[in-house]
């Protein structure tokens, strides 16, 4: 048996409840493959589509509704680890229960320490929720002071602080629910940012990547392995070039050398190999595993994926 954590890629959900409903069924059916070989899984997720759609949906009620506040951002993460927690959780329990498993899944409202100095916080690069012209961007930049970047020619997206993750409030609650032998969805969207001050938590406009802080979870929880899924089966260099070359196996040294060389886009595949490079290198004998929704099983036995070690 393995203990597994497993970080969910935008691509395991839908832009919008009702397709992500439909979406999280098919996500439902590897993790539970997982988990019917024995495995002890965790599950993390992105939200950089829902926690953008909530924060303009209440910006829009606010404008609207004379009596409506504007919702602070740490608390549209905290609904996008809800809503996506209650559909994800829905699609597991009935993939679960129509293989005849009678096994418990909770979704942990999760908030996660991070250092309220870290750089991150004087240059926001997190892109959320929606697409708009230079000229929707520039009217709210006026408006709300909000950052909007270009995002890979399909338009202008806000973008927020990406402070690393130091800690897991909840840790010791996922701890206790993993050694009951349930399945637990955490560090939803990274989780909420928060900064200790004395015995309080102070929640922070900032979003945290889900690579990341699956990284940090699976190190807390002590996981054999992390599973980072993404859109395509193993990790590329010379990324569609003549001389492209999918690998199966890099060391720490091989990773850092290919960084180095630019391989890796930073809005992509870059953080997700970084990530799995802090979790390989925190334990010996911890293995992370960069591979798609669809091969996770396969990448496991070893048959497909890139797996990053020590």
């Amino acid at each position: 048996m393995k203990r597994i954590v497993v970080a969910l890629g935008g691509n395991a959900l839908g832009n919008n409840p009702q397709e992500q409903m439909e979406k999280v069924r098919h996500t439902a059916k590897p993790i539970v493959d997982l988990i019917a070989e024995g495995n002890e899984v965790i599950i993390a997720h992105g939200n950089g589509p829902q926690v953008g759609m909530i924060n303009l949906a209440m910006d829009t009620a606010a404008k609207s509704a004379a009596k409506t506040a504007e919702m602070p951002f740490p608390e549209c993460g905290a609904m996008s680890q809800g809503y996506i927690g209650y559909h994800l959780q829905n699609a597991i329990r009935e993939e679960l229960l129509n293989r005849g498993m009678n096994k418990p899944v909770a979704t942990i409202v999760t908030q996660v320490v991070v250092d309220r100095n870290d750089s991150a916080f004087q240059n926001p690069t997190k892109p959320i929720g929606a697409f708009y012209t230079k000229e929707e961007a520039d009217k709210i930049v006026a408006e709300k002071g909000e950052t909007f970047k270009e995002d890979a020619g399909r338009g202008y997206r806000r973008v927020v602080p990406s402070p690393l993750p130091i800690d897991v409030t909840e840790k010791e609650t996922v701890k206790a629910l993993i050694d009951a032998g349930q399945v637990v969805i955490t560090v939803g969207g990274g989780g909420i940012p928060v900064y200790e001050e004395g015995n309080k938590l102070i929640g922070v406009p900032a979003v945290i990547d889900k690579d990341f802080a699956s990284a940090k979870l699976a190190e807390i929880v002590d996981a054999d392995y992390l599973i980072i899924l993404t859109a395509v089966e193993k990790v590329a260099i010379n990324f569609g070039k003549e001389n492209e070359e999918w690998l199966s196996e890099i060391n720490l040294d091989k990773a850092n050398q290919y960084i180095e060389e630019g391989h890796f886009a930073p809005g992509s595949m870059l953080p997700k190999v970084k990530a799995a490079m802090s979790f390989a290198q925190s334990k010996e004998g911890r293995r992370a595993l960069i591979t798609s929704l669809e091969k996770a099983a396969e990448g496991i036995e070893g048959k497909t994926g890139t797996v990053i070690v020590k």
